[in-house]
């Protein structure tokens, strides 16, 4: 199943976008099911019919719904309690119940995963993945989307580091080691669920880094647009995400005798010709025209849509390449492109086997190639978007050649 998770700017129309591209892919004949993390039923305006957990089949081929926080942060909470019951009986605590919860601040980011999670698995809410050939995002404006994006790699490098699963082989020492110790040692549940967790965080990383999972950015041209583009640019890149196209949205017809909407139309052209330039051929920029109206309705989106229909997925292949250069210089290059990064806000720190990438504001803990884990970082350099590390092989870790 393709996936296509539509982000960008606050306020450009990331919702409306995203039920165009949906509808569009609809009516050429594919099942498409189109998926809103806004819990205002935004969605549902746009639509022109309201949506709720459950799929509602709102045009043909096309099917809606929401995610909902507050009941998946519930229903979480309570199973990790029951899972814990024996420790906070012993501690003498008072369980919680369903009535008194309320969902605390990154619930809804959570409840995300979970459901991209649940659509790929095929059981979410009674409709089966199998049964649809898209999936249509509606997601959080663009940086929020990004920490979300990032959270089952950052997570499940957490997990290890908390409770590595080689500590499990010694469980049937824990009632000796606790008694020595004086404390007590973790409980099997609790490595149980950080097993579960990392199938479950594992899975929805699979589904993002799939070449079949792409990004379709929503901004409107315009200076503050580009700003915020060219930022977020760098760390769309650090994470590995693929960018299918670019949308302009509400982009004002360019012959207007108004002379303020002239002076609007031209500013908004000036931009465009800098991201064709820019985002052009890898993620090439389409336009949605202004409608003169907060779009609403099946008719509307249907206007909005001509030219929206998801593309093929960009070619598989590594985003991030090691060139063997071995048989001339010696060293191994790591090419990473990073467009729009600056060289005075990169940071680079090597830890074991891992590498600690800082792009401004953006940070990511990757794992070193195998061949480069024996090697020692010689040097790096930024050029035309791509920070290439030069890795010299370790003499004493290296296989030599008899």
């Amino acid at each position: 199943m393709r996936t296509v998770l539509v982000t960008g700017l606050g306020g450009a129309g990331r919702t409306t976008v995203a039920a165009a591209t949906a509808l569009a892919a609809a009516r050429s004949g594919q099942r498409v099911l189109l998926l809103s993390t806004d819990r205002d039923d935004t969605l549902g305006a746009v639509v022109g019919a309201p949506t709720g957990a459950t799929p509602t089949e709102v045009a043909p081929g096309l099917w809606a719904a929401r995610t909902d926080s507050g009941t998946h942060f519930r229903r979480e909470l309570l199973a990790l309690q029951e899972r814990a019951g024996s420790l906070l009986d012993l501690l003498g605590a008072n369980r919680l119940t369903d009535e008194e919860l309320t969902e605390l601040p990154g619930s809804e980011q959570f409840a995300l995963l979970h459901a991209l999670r649940a659509r790929d698995a095929g059981n979410g809410h009674g409709s089966s993945s199998a049964s649809h050939d898209l999936l249509v995002v509606d997601m959080p404006a663009l940086p929020e989307t990004l920490a979300v994006l990032a959270l089952p790699e950052q997570l499940r490098r957490y997990l290890r580091r908390l409770l590595p699963a080689e500590r499990q082989a010694a469980r049937a020492l824990r009632p000796m080691l606790a008694q020595l110790a004086g404390v007590p040692m973790p409980a099997q549940w609790l490595y149980e669920t950080a097993a579960r967790w990392d199938v479950e965080l594992a899975a929805v990383q699979a589904l993002i880094e799939d070449a079949g999972t792409t990004v379709r950015l929503v901004a409107e041209p315009g200076p503050a647009g580009a700003d915020a583009l060219r930022t977020a640019r760098t760390g769309i890149a650090l994470f590995g995400l693929r960018v299918d196209t670019l949308v302009a949205n509400r982009v004002l017809p360019q012959d207007s005798p108004d002379t303020w909407l002239a002076m609007l139309a031209a500013q908004q052209q000036k931009c465009l010709t800098q991201w064709h330039e820019e985002w052009s051929p890898a993620a090439p920029p389409r336009e949605a025209r202004h409608l003169g109206r907060d779009p609403r309705g099946l008719d509307d989106l249907a206007l909005l849509g001509e030219g929206l229909g998801p593309e093929a997925p960009v070619p598989a292949g590594a985003l991030w390449e090691v060139e063997d250069r071995l048989a001339d210089d010696d060293v191994l290059i790591w090419h990473l492109p990073l467009p729009g990064a600056v060289k005075d806000e990169l940071s680079l720190v090597r830890r074991g086997d891992e590498l600690v990438l800082t792009a401004g504001r953006f940070r990511r803990i990757v794992a070193l190639p195998s061949a480069l884990r024996r090697c020692t970082v010689s040097g790096a350099g930024l050029t035309d978007g791509v920070l290439r590390l030069r890795f010299t092989p370790d003499p004493q870790l290296w296989p030599r050649v008899q």
